[in-house]
């Protein structure tokens, strides 16, 4: 009895009948991986050494993933391995095509006061998120008139002095 190819053997493990994508630019049912899956729910397949089974099927289908890109599912489906729903992309891409809060956060084009994230108006701060230049100028004359006004206080006027009266010295 003939050994299987490991393409063979990738294809006993794909149930081709899956969920129709509700995404655009999938076509077809996804193709769902029906063997074992990693903790974070993308299959894994052995070729030699345990590789990712939506790596292997793009590989199958194009060839070998650029220096650089990875591979995303369109259909947004980790356990999917159909070629026609994976496409090589760069990280950036990937997480700008996610629904998790970084691409949320990108994709926000003003500060909550309506001032435009462009060049000129946004700064980095240490923590490499977006500020707006704008509103960081107002909170820093509002913080510097405040402690001016607190430097300026007026003082609450003393008690005049009383002079001795009968009545408090008896």
């Amino acid at each position: 009895m003939e050994r299987p190819t490991p393409a063979q053997r990738f294809a006993a493990k794909v149930d081709t009948t899956g969920p129709w994508s509700l995404r655009r630019n999938c076509p077809g049912p996804c193709h769902l991986w029906d063997s074992s899956l990693n903790n974070k729910g993308y299959g894994t397949f052995w070729n030699g050494r345990t590789v990712k089974a939506h790596r292997f099927a793009y590989e199958q289908a194009h060839g070998p993933i650029p220096d650089g890109l990875e591979v995303d599912h369109q259909c947004r489906r980790r356990a999917c391995v159909n070629p026609g729903h994976l496409r090589a992309i760069t990280h950036r891409e990937n997480i700008l095509a996610s629904s998790n809060h970084v691409a949320a956060r990108a994709a926000v084009t003003h500060c909550p006061a309506n001032h435009a994230y462009d060049e000129a108006n946004t700064y980095r701060a240490p923590d490499n998120t977006r500020k707006c230049r704008a509103c960081k100028n107002a909170r820093s004359r509002a913080a510097r008139a405040a402690q001016r006004d607190a430097r300026l206080a007026p003082v609450a006027p003393l008690r005049p002095r009383t002079t001795p009266t009968l009545e408090r010295a008896a």
